[in-house]
């Protein structure tokens, strides 16, 4: 089942995509209440909105498909991490292998599947990236992988936009990303977990083929298999010693291949292709989900940053 927020003539509706277009969910639900239902009753939920009339997508603007209450993004492809660290002389760093890694990015700088992305103020090395996200369908803490399995309710493709200046001044601090990460696309809907199960091989891992193109030019081409965890594993990682909540929005982290410019200036050692400009359009397409697809524009003109005040480190004040 395929489940997504839309504003259609200035309403926003939460629905079930079918042939005919968008199934509005009983008494105004949203997707997120819907997760929160739990999959099982979820399902019944759609079956019978399905049952209902369906309202045209053709003027339909898709929003993310839900508002979560919190997004993590992992870095679960080897290959894509080994063509980043290269441009900087170095390899993956071993503690790379002894646990999955993730940072907490931004849950309200979402945007939809279709929407215009501006350029971040001061940044000139502008990038895509290519995953698929996992959503939470229940609370927890401590999961066993085989929990995190029956707690999964489902995918969607995300685009974790990277502002590669901002990002690499950032951590140079021991801190962040910050506004390096502070944008991303979610989208185009919400693929239930059952639909994707005949993808799933022998290991756990989802075989999806994965694909992002730049102005029609393919650049990168992956399957989520290649991941080195699968998202039960990620899943239960982010339940260590704390909670997650249903609605969470976990990512694959970029695939490998070209999912990103920043893996290809690695191994090219140069800055080819060249950073997105106002006026690029990325499209990414996920087996069994979908396709998203955003134009960069002009960003806001903002001042620059205040620079740090040297401060003479005084122990006592005055008076």
């Amino acid at each position: 089942m395929r489940l997504a927020t839309c504003e259609i003539s200035g309403t926003v509706i939460g629905g079930v995509i079918a042939d005919d277009g968008l199934h509005p969910l009983p008494g105004g639900a949203t997707v997120l209440d819907l997760v929160r239902e739990g999959l099982p009753a979820a399902l019944d939920i759609g079956a019978r909105a399905l049952r209902g009339p369906a309202v045209s997508l053709a003027s339909a603007r898709f929003l993310p498909p839900l508002q979560p209450p919190a997004v993590r993004d992992f870095l679960a492809f080897e290959e894509h991490l080994e063509g980043v660290t290269v441009g900087f002389g170095a390899s993956v760093p071993p503690e790379w292998y002894e646990a999955p890694a993730f940072y907490f990015t931004n849950p309200h700088a979402l945007v939809g599947a279709g929407d215009d992305v501006p350029v971040p103020p001061g940044s000139r090395l502008l990038d895509f990236e290519l995953e698929v996200a996992v959503i939470v369908g229940e609370d927890g803490s401590n999961l066993t992988p085989r929990q995190a399995r029956a707690a999964i309710f489902g995918y969607t493709i995300l685009n974790d936009w990277s502002a590669r200046d901002l990002q690499q001044r950032e951590m140079k601090v021991m801190l962040g990303p910050v506004k390096g990460k502070d944008f991303a696309t979610l989208g185009p809907w919400l693929v239930t977990a059952d639909e994707l199960e005949p993808y799933r091989d022998a290991d756990g891992f989802l075989t999806l083929r994965m694909r992002a193109t730049l102005n029609g030019t393919m650049v990168g081409q992956d399957l989520l298999s290649n991941m080195s965890w699968t998202f039960e594993e990620l899943l239960s990682y982010a339940s260590r010693g704390t909670s997650v909540r249903a609605g969470d929005v976990l990512g694959s982290g970029t695939c490998g291949n070209g999912g990103c410019l920043a893996e290809l200036w690695g191994r090219h050692g140069t800055i080819d292709p060249p950073p997105l400009q106002p006026g690029d359009v990325v499209e990414l397409t996920v087996e069994g989900i979908g396709t998203i697809r955003n134009q960069v524009v002009p960003g806001p003109d903002l001042p620059p940053v205040t620079p740090a005040r040297a401060r003479p480190r005084a122990r006592q004040g005055h008076g």
